[in-house]
């Protein structure tokens, strides 16, 4: 079993994923399960923002971890990342949340940082939440599917996910016209977008066609808690290829599949 620790006020322990699922270590007060994703970024950047002290599980989804028993019981989509808070607000028995977006805003409100108070503050940074998990982030996960991962070359989905592709960068490019940030200031609207944007060449995307979202981009990537987030990343996962097993993994699941493993956990 793998053990490593770090020495910061952000100390993390990482284990393997059925030790951690196991035994969940009450020290650390948030435990994030993990792949460097775009969506497994948000939360790892919150993190080293904040400086919440946390453990670090990877899931390794080439694989399949992320439909074993034991990560289904906190993660029921089957999808990184998911995080549980052994040290929950008014106290009680740990909590687990799933889904990026959920877990920022969850973690934003157990800080007190990141989301504005104020109602219209507040608001805006949830409106542009939403855009990025229901526009921004499925499609662009599309035009990468239909341009990197499709067995055969599908020209009207290509067609079809590089124009919505190009026009989502439109829409934050005309946002950030006038603003440093998506919102007033740094937020978790800004976590929530920089992943997915820092792809844009697997977009077919030219960041020069979109000069504000790009110096927003430069930006964020100079931020410390960024650089540090993506130091981390490169440490669980160098970029190994996808093979033929590991999209079968990744793009094979059915409703079936889904029918199998929740049996198994009722049993």
């Amino acid at each position: 079993m793998d053990f490593w620790f770090a020495k910061s006020a952000r100390d993390c322990k990482r284990t393997s994923l059925d030790y951690k699922l196991a035994r969940l270590n009450i020290d650390d007060m948030i435990e994030l399960f993990f792949w460097p994703t775009p969506n497994g970024m948000k939360p790892l950047i919150f993190l080293y923002e904040t400086g919440l002290k946390y453990g670090l599980t990877p899931v390794d989804i080439n694989r399949g971890e992320q439909f074993t028993q034991r990560f289904l019981k906190i993660a029921p989509n089957g999808r990184i990342p998911a995080i549980v808070d052994s040290v929950p607000a008014g106290g009680g028995s740990p909590v687990s949340v799933f889904e990026s977006g959920a877990i920022l805003i969850y973690l934003a409100e157990k800080v007190g940082a990141l989301l504005p108070q104020s109602l219209r503050a507040r608001t805006e940074v949830l409106e542009w939440m939403m855009w990025q998990m229901a526009g921004l982030g499925p499609m662009l996960g599309q035009n990468h599917h239909f341009n990197v991962y499709a067995p055969e070359k599908v020209p009207y989905a290509i067609r079809r996910y590089n124009d919505e592709a190009s026009r989502l960068y439109a829409v934050l490019d005309q946002r950030l016209a006038e603003r440093e940030f998506i919102c007033t200031d740094y937020t978790i609207s800004d976590i929530a977008c920089y992943p997915w944007v820092d792809r844009h060449e697997r977009h077919q995307i030219n960041l020069d066609d979109f000069p504000n979202v790009r110096r927003w981009f430069n930006g964020i990537s100079e931020r410390p808690a960024v650089i540090e987030a993506y130091r981390e990343a490169k440490t669980v996962n160098v970029g190994a290829p996808v093979t033929k097993a590991s999209h079968n993994v990744l793009f094979g699941q059915t409703a079936e599949t889904v029918r199998k493993v929740a049996t198994k956990i009722r049993k």
